[in-house]
């Protein structure tokens, strides 16, 4: 076996080639096929010793959990009658969690239990794919974590999960929190009920840590396949074909025992000019169910800011955010110009066509002072954010340029 400890210019020269066609792998919006969707994840089961599933498609990701959530708590429901939680108030510990386990289970009876066996076949392959060859360990995480990973599971895949945690928590709470739930709150009690809420969660974060996720994958395989092809030239073994067909064919999957779940693709993914996700008063992702992720510059948004475009952004808004995150972007959307206007800024001192305001409102985590420059011959104002401990006017126009004193310039409008 050989020690590779530097990659020849050819090899170099075919990175971003390798790069930009799984970028288009990760990031695509093509419905998918799902003939071919199925047939791909049976055959991983297959390859795996399992028997083919059961296929279930949804549209969403975010639906698909739902959906198993949904069941879940419905047959909880249906079970935690009377005679049930007096069983269980009875029960000792170890009893316990087994009724909680046969109750919270019961549910996906028919799917299985949900596994993450995916993930076993992934590490078959890189035996495979480094089984003629020895990286240097630096080139390799030069390759992986550089010139090949080109963020595709952050611009995408983390947002996502993020943001499909966060939805489906608030989704659960909210149910958890209706009246009828609330009665059986009162006969479990608080430590059957907090026992039960805990090992729900627990289910939920399995759902999420063992799903497939092709963006994550097209961020590890993107060096697989860049090696195999153009360092060790090994062949194309079957794992490896299996494999890809799951990333390239499928949107997220939950592979259980018995069954498994296909999810579609974004119908939209929108970017700014520094492939963050961004969109004005729409998505930033859109599946064809309606779940949305909005996000302003790569900062997730709140739907309720994320679907009004930043131009009927209101600088009131800035008064109740909680989130400094949040503040710092919609300070950012809405301008300082209109946050003057419209939070009655405070004149401080004056210089020339500049002024020196303070916003008294607490709006973010300090005080915001801001330079204002109205040009005498448009009218036009300009307002940048300055440090806090500006005193006057000509101090704050020596901080924007540099230290320079504005009578060391000519003021040209």
């Amino acid at each position: 076996m050989s020690l590779i400890e530097k990659l020849t210019p050819q090899q170099e020269a075919l990175i971003p080639v390798y790069r930009e066609k799984w970028r288009k792998i990760a990031l695509s919006t093509e419905r998918i096929d799902r003939e071919k969707a199925a047939e791909a994840v049976k055959a991983a089961y297959i390859t795996i010793g399992k028997n083919a599933p059961n296929i279930i498609f949804y549209e969403s990701p975010y639906v698909a959990i739902k959906s198993l959530i949904f069941d879940k708590l419905d047959y909880l429901k249906h079970k935690l009658n009377n005679k049930v939680v007096s069983q269980v108030n009875n029960s000792p510990i170890s009893k316990l969690k087994s009724v909680q386990r046969e109750l919270l289970e019961k549910p996906l009876e028919q799917l299985g239990r949900q596994t993450s066996f995916f993930t076993d076949l992934s590490c078959s392959i890189y035996s495979q794919v480094f089984q003629n060859i020895k990286l240097d360990e630096d080139l390799y995480d030069e390759l992986l974590y550089s010139k090949l990973d080109n963020n595709f599971s952050d611009i995408v895949g983390f947002r996502l999960n993020w943001v499909l945690e966060e939805y489906i928590k608030i989704y659960l709470n909210e149910r958890l929190q209706s009246e009828d739930w609330q009665q059986i709150n009162l006969q479990l009690g608080s430590r059957l009920s907090s026992s039960f809420y805990a090992c729900l969660y627990s289910q939920i974060n399995d759902l999420f840590t063992k799903s497939f996720q092709p963006e994550e994958e097209c961020k590890i395989n993107s060096s697989r396949d860049f090696i195999i092809a153009c360092v060790s030239f090994s062949e194309i073994f079957q794992e490896w074909l299996i494999y890809q067909s799951l990333i390239k064919e499928c949107g997220w999957i939950f592979a259980f025992d018995k069954a498994a779940i296909i999810c579609d693709r974004p119908l939209h993914i929108r970017f700014d000019n520094q492939h963050r996700l961004h969109a004005e008063g729409e998505p930033a992702i859109e599946y064809a169910d309606g779940f949305s992720l909005y996000s302003y510059h790569g900062v997730t948004l709140p739907e309720k800011y994320g679907k009004v475009h930043p131009q009927q952004w209101q600088a009131q808004w800035l008064l109740t955010e909680d989130n400094a995150e949040l503040r710092r972007v919609l300070i950012q959307g809405i301008g300082y110009s209109r946050i003057c206007q419209e939070l009655q800024a405070i004149e401080l001192d004056t210089w020339a066509e500049y002024t020196l305001l303070k916003i008294d409102a607490e709006v973010d985590e300090e005080a915001i002072y801001l330079l204002k420059m109205t040009c005498p011959s448009t009218g036009f104002i300009h307002a940048l954010r300055v440090p806090p401990t500006m005193k006057s006017a000509h101090e704050a126009i020596c901080w924007v340029n540099w230290g320079i004193p504005p009578e060391e310039f000519a003021i040209q409008t």
